[in-house]
Formats: C-alpha cells, sequence, structure tokens
C-alpha cells in the first residue's frame, strides 16, 4: 500500500496531538476493519488488520466516486472473497452526517450506516464527516507530514482544520487539557464576505451565476476555475491557445495554478494569488472563531500542489488582518497536511476504536 505504514492505536493518546475516544473500553488486539474516505471526486478504500494494538494495512484502492451508484457497489468491488472477514467500518464522508446518514454535498449517494450494517451483516458501522475523520488521522501523522505555512508558538487550546478540494471542509478539534475532540462542521458554506472592491464585484458575478455565495464556491478546485474566469473576463485579454489546449487535454484549475506557478499567465498568477488571499482570511476567521492557538491544518489535495507558488508573506499579510484581534492571530501556528491519506487513516483509527464485537 503506498504512503501508509503499520502504525499504533496507543499513539491517539500519547502522540503530539493526543486525542479522545468516546469508546475507551475498545479491544485494540484482533480484527479487520475495512477504512473509507468518500470524497466528491474519489473514494479510497483501505483494509487493516489490527494485530497487537497495531494497525496493519492489508489492501488500499482508489475509485471515482461518481462512477459507482452505491457504497455498496464501491464495497463489492474492492472486498473480494479471498479477502479476510471485515468486523468493522467507519466512513469519513464530505457531508453532513445526520443521525448515521449522509447526502454527499458533492456527489448523488445516499450513505445509511444502519444499511451498510444490514447487508454487510457487520454490527460496527461508524460514519463520520470527512473533516472530522481527518481530524483523526492527524494524530498518525508524523513531522515530515506537514509544511508550515505560517509559524507561531502553538499554545495548548483548540484546533481547527480547513480542506479545499472538490469542496471546502471545515472541522474543529475542542481541547479538553490534555486530548483534542474532533467535531465536524459546515462553515465552508457560510457567507462569502468581501473585504474591497474587487472582492463585491466578485460577489455580485457570483450571485448571478449561484445565487448563495460561499466561501466554498472560491477556496476549492472549482472556484479557481470560477475566479479564472471572471479574472480573464474583466480583464479583457484573450486566452492563449496553449493555455486552452492544455486546460481542455486535463484538469482547468490544476492547469491554471501550474502555469501561474511557472509564471506564464499573468491571469493565471492572478488567480493562485486571489485563491491564496481567499484562503488565508477564511483560516483566520476559522481561528476566531474557534480560538484556535492550538494551531490551523489545512488539508485537502490542492495545497500540497501549490506550495512553491506560495508567497508566505503574503499568506501571512493577509491571515493577521483582524484588527484589535491580530496579536490573537499572530500566535495561531498555520500548517499544511501533506499525506494525502490523512482521512483515511483516521476513519480506521476510528473504526478501530470503536469496534463492537458480535
Amino acid at each position: 500500500m503506498d504512503n501508509i505504514q503499520k502504525f499504533s492505536l496507543p499513539a491517539i493518546h500519547e502522540g503530539e496531538i493526543p486525542l479522545a475516544f468516546m469508546n475507551t473500553k475498545a479491544a485494540h488486539d484482533q480484527g479487520v476493519i475495512l477504512a473509507a474516505d468518500v470524497g466528491g471526486t474519489k473514494t479510497n478504500l483501505a483494509l487493516f488488520q489490527i494485530q497487537a494494538g497495531d494497525l496493519v494495512p492489508l489492501k488500499e484502492k482508489s475509485y471515482p466516486t461518481k462512477k459507482y451508484k452505491s457504497f455498496l457497489e464501491m464495497v463489492s468491488t474492492f472486498h473480494t472473497d479471498d479477502m479476510p472477514r471485515i468486523n468493522g467500518i467507519c466512513l469519513g464522508v464530505a457531508g453532513p452526517v445526520i443521525r448515521g446518514k449522509v447526502h454527499g454535498t458533492n456527489f448523488p449517494w445516499a450513505i445509511d450506516s444502519e444499511e451498510i450494517s444490514r447487508e454487510l451483516h457487520i454490527r460496527s458501522v461508524s460514519l463520520l464527516n470527512d473533516m472530522e475523520a481527518n481530524a483523526y488521522g492527524l494524530a498518525a501523522l508524523q513531522e515530515k507530514d506537514f509544511e508550515t505555512l505560517k509559524y507561531g508558538p502553538k499554545i495548548p487550546g483548540n484546533a481547527a482544520l480547513i480542506s479545499p478540494g472538490t469542496g471546502l471542509g471545515e472541522a474543529g478539534m475542542f481541547w479538553d487539557g490534555s486530548h483534542y475532540h474532533p467535531f465536524a462542521c459546515e462553515g465552508g458554506h457560510c457567507d462569502f464576505s468581501p473585504r474591497n472592491e474587487l472582492d463585491i464585484r466578485i460577489l455580485q458575478h457570483f450571485q448571478e451565476k449561484y445565487e448563495h455565495v460561499s466561501w466554498e464556491r472560491l477556496i476549492s478546485g472549482p472556484g479557481i476555475l470560477d475566479l479564472y474566469l471572471f479574472l480573464r473576463q474583466i480583464n479583457g485579454t484573450m486566452e492563449p491557445q496553449w493555455l486552452t489546449d492544455q486546460m481542455a487535454e486535463g484538469n482547468p484549475s490544476a492547469t491554471i495554478t501550474s502555469t501561474a506557478i511557472e509564471g506564464k499567465d499573468t491571469v493565471c498568477i492572478e488567480t493562485l494569488d486571489l485563491f491564496i488571499r481567499f484562503l488565508a482570511i477564511e483560516a483566520a476567521q476559522l481561528a476566531l472563531k474557534f480560538k484556535a492557538t492550538g494551531g490551523i491544518y489545512i488539508g485537502g489535495g490542492i495545497l500540497p500542489k501549490i506550495l512553491s507558488g506560495i508567497t508566505r508573506e503574503v499568506f501571512y499579510n493577509n491571515f493577521v488582518q483582524s484588527g484589535r484581534l491580530n496579536a490573537l492571530l499572530d500566535m495561531v501556528p498555520v500548517k499544511v497536511i501533506l499525506n494525502e491519506k490523512t482521512a483515511l487513516l483516521g476513519a480506521a483509527y476510528y473504526g478501530a476504536m470503536e469496534l463492537q464485537w458480535d
């Protein structure tokens, strides 16, 4: 399995980011856990064997989410007859989880933990918001899995996550004095707040297209493309044919950011700068709302790919820009999560800790 190695369950209590679990009586010496990170673009599945307190990876595979009609259909493809029996399942899903059910925000599925339990004959099935799973996965990471975007003393206290990807996920981590308690939220769907004349024009443009303009409309993969098209329109310059061809051949948003990093097109550069500015602003607002002196962690698939194009000073100047509370924001460290399997690891952790035997 690429990028995933055996890791120890006790680390959740003893590591740099210690976590609390509701079920502290779970047996951690045996069992097989199916973990899933269900996103709008792709779904990662992995099978883990619990061996003497360690989670040992057995199999991992990624699937295009929208090509499957349901999670159960995907599992039937992943888990073949030659694999060991599954004892517990935990899914991290991009969407609000209500009473064990979730309708995907950026994909057409509905997932029901009771249905999964019934159809697969597995008693222990847990359903988490994908950002909550990301939070639990932080405990499995090492120093090499982070890149510091803004330094700070990391004063003991709450922490938060923000993850631009297909959408914009956010979550909090309440600090009780010794452990973190992750909790999900849907802050990415809160209203975008403009700060200057250009922002107001962006708001008006996006309102015409979407009516409700959330931060997710801007700080996401689709948001990068929308921002680029808006800036190209008001800039009045023709798109170079070579750029048109590259965008048609691959992911347009990825093409825009890579072109910006290479310095090949001024509109792409302006788009990337605006994306980073908006990310810094919303990350700071999240830090203020949660008083996240323990740090802001930026996840998702976008930031690790564009780190070389981020000017730390630009991020800092837009992050520490809240008037009387600048001193507080100056204390908050900001780190980018480099390990794309963090949510999958978190789901495996949670599934193992919540495992119930028949």
